[in-house]
């Protein structure tokens, strides 16, 4: 009756241990992907015929960093990704969503640049962009247009 006993707790303790590691195996390798959306993506109405900017946050939830690593839309010749650092703007090749952060493109900071514009987008309408990750593949966002003066922060 003993030895049956401590077969079952030995059996119970390697199959408790088994359940814990598969457990802590699927939790470790869930966090270390990015987990990638955008929000509060517009395009001011370009004042240019030809060119225009975009504005999106993109949220890493997950636990590994991406980059992203070019972006392009229907609606121009090309889209390029601007950073400002020290008060000067310059394209680049690729910018990082940190693990848990964000990269945020706004006014004054940070932005897209859509060149040879299609068409001119009006107040109202939607541009569609894909954008493109080094790990987590296309994510395809649509950009409402709003008026040239548009602030995110008010609203208007």
């Amino acid at each position: 009756m003993r030895r049956a006993t401590a077969a079952l707790l030995t059996a119970g303790a390697l199959a408790g241990t088994a359940l814990l590691t598969g457990c802590g195996g699927s939790a470790s390798a869930s966090g270390a992907r990015p987990d990638l959306s955008v929000g509060s993506a517009y395009m001011p109405q370009p004042v240019s015929d030809s060119m225009a900017a975009g504005f999106l946050t993109i949220v890493n939830k997950g636990g590994a960093a991406d980059e992203l690593t070019s972006v392009t839309s229907d609606a121009a010749g090309s889209v390029t990704a601007h950073e400002t650092v020290g008060g000067t703007m310059r394209e680049a090749d690729r910018l990082t969503v940190p693990a848990h952060g964000r990269l945020e493109f706004r006014s004054g900071g940070d932005h897209l640049m859509f060149d040879g514009l299609k068409r001119r987008p009006e107040q109202g309408q939607t541009v569609s962009v894909v954008l493109h990750f080094a790990k987590s593949g296309e994510l395809r966002v649509e950009m409402p247009v709003k008026p040239a003066t548009y602030n995110p922060s008010t609203g208007h």
